[in-house]
């Protein structure tokens, strides 16, 4: 089991240099482990597409349609994002270093990590790989 941030997960389901690598390593899993806010994060992404005109609404709507098949089919497991993470979230900026850049969705995403006794993150977020080393976990990049 791995776990991955939505930055992975997108890359499951937007055509990008990494897709190809990203599907063979999840495929590969018994079971790939997110925080809920990936799902919540993940329709950003897709709605940024349709946004920016990269996609039609019909490739929203197939990628959308795609990503609830494989959700209820129960591919992705997801870990809770509850009051318990949001206060470990918000001890970390307590004793983060000063040159750490750290957004808030990426502290929920690695301290949900963190809290499920994960020793790497699967992301592709470059601010993510440089604030995962200052937390303690292993940044995974697939390519």
């Amino acid at each position: 089991m791995l776990f991955c941030d939505t930055s992975t997960l997108a890359k499951y389901y937007v055509p990008e240099k990494e897709s190809a690598a990203v599907r063979t390593r999840l495929d590969a899993e018994d079971r790939v482990m997110m925080s809920e806010l990936a799902r919540a994060e993940l329709m950003g992404v897709f709605h940024r597409r349709l946004r920016e005109q990269k996609w039609a609404r019909n490739e929203f709507q197939a990628a959308v349609r795609q990503f609830n098949k494989d959700d209820l089919g129960g591919y992705w497991s997801w870990a809770p994002l509850d009051g318990v993470i949001a206060g470990q979230a918000a001890q970390t900026y307590i004793s983060l270093p000063a040159d750490v850049f750290l957004r808030t969705a990426d502290c929920l995403q690695l301290v949900t990590a963190i809290h499920h006794n994960f020793s790497e993150i699967h992301t592709h977020d470059a601010h993510q790989i440089k604030a995962a080393a200052a937390l303690g976990l292993k940044p995974v990049t697939l390519a």
